[in-house]
């Protein structure tokens, strides 16, 4: 045989034979183009080629939000486990099994304290990977948990929202964490310690009904979609052709909803100088 079929032919089929791993590229949601997954953690989950923001982990808006990617999370006090014994498809026990095997989380809300732009702060965010962050008697605890911890260390509590609503497996026991989240901003504002608000793509249902409208201080990611119902569910209720767009951040913006609207890119340092400026005048908006 000559040096061309011992040689050169095997490293021809290596080179054919060669696969590329499924995790090196992904799809934008928005515009579909395609993009390198180490691109797209480098720019926080933003598609370079739209500016689409797309979904976030509990971990990421962590490390990007805390001063150098450092925090402490705290342990959150434990909730009555499936109280109504419910049951779908599946036991809802048996549900939040496979949710925290496959999210690493124990509930749909995560807390840490840590620096913000040199600022002392306390951070809660909302994993829409655990059951699409819906809001049962586990994360009103988290929230509650949250908020003492803001008031024992006198610093102000930043929230991150992405929710579909009230958990249904927890019926009436999920809707009482509207009241109990809505006492605990009251505690904040009792105590003058500043309340800011993002909203993430989606925040729905009973978290944007509560907790989620009531900071001193409203702000979102850009295109995020916010509001109670869906569009169908509005139109079919008004019976009437609804304004494109209504429920997204930047209509929001226009019409008096939100302050600001900002780029995960720019938001940690927005962050950092609201408050130092809260923490200067001592005092929230609203009790101005």
């Amino acid at each position: 045989m000559s040096w061309l079929t011992e040689y050169v032919r095997p490293k021809i089929r290596g080179l054919l034979k060669r696969e590329v791993p499924d995790n090196l590229w992904t799809n934008c949601e928005s515009c579909e183009q395609m993009i390198l997954v180490k691109d797209l953690r480098r720019a926080m989950n933003v598609c370079p080629h739209c500016g689409h923001h797309m979904r976030a982990t509990v971990q990421q808006r962590l490390e990007w939000t805390f001063d150098n990617g450092e925090y402490t999370r705290i342990e959150l006090p434990k909730a009555p486990v499936d109280p109504l014994s419910f049951r779908d498809r599946k036991r809802y026990t048996d549900r939040l099994k496979d949710e925290r095997a496959k999210s690493q989380l124990d509930e749909s809300m995560a807390v840490a304290h840590g620096r913000i732009g040199g600022h002392d702060a306390v951070v809660a965010v909302m994993a829409f990977e655990f059951i699409a962050g819906t809001m049962g008697a586990a994360l009103g605890e988290a929230f509650l948990a949250a908020a003492r911890l803001a008031i024992l260390q006198q610093a102000p509590l930043i929230v991150f929202t992405a929710s579909g609503g009230a958990r249904m497996q927890e019926g009436m026991l999920s809707l009482m964490q509207m009241p109990r989240t809505t006492i605990a901003v009251e505690m904040l504002r009792e105590a003058r310690l500043p309340y800011i608000v993002v909203m993430t793509n989606p925040t729905t249902g009973g978290v944007s009904a509560s907790f989620a409208m009531l900071g001193d201080i409203q702000m979102a990611e850009p295109n995020a979609l916010i509001g109670f119902a869906g569009q169908r569910v509005i139109q079919d209720t008004v019976r009437e052709k609804l304004p494109e767009g209504f429920q997204r951040a930047e209509y929001l913006l226009e019409h008096g909803m939100l302050d600001m609207v900002v780029t995960r890119s720019e938001l940690p340092t927005i962050l950092g100088t609201l408050i130092g400026q809260l923490n200067h005048a001592h005092i929230t908006p609203s009790a101005a």
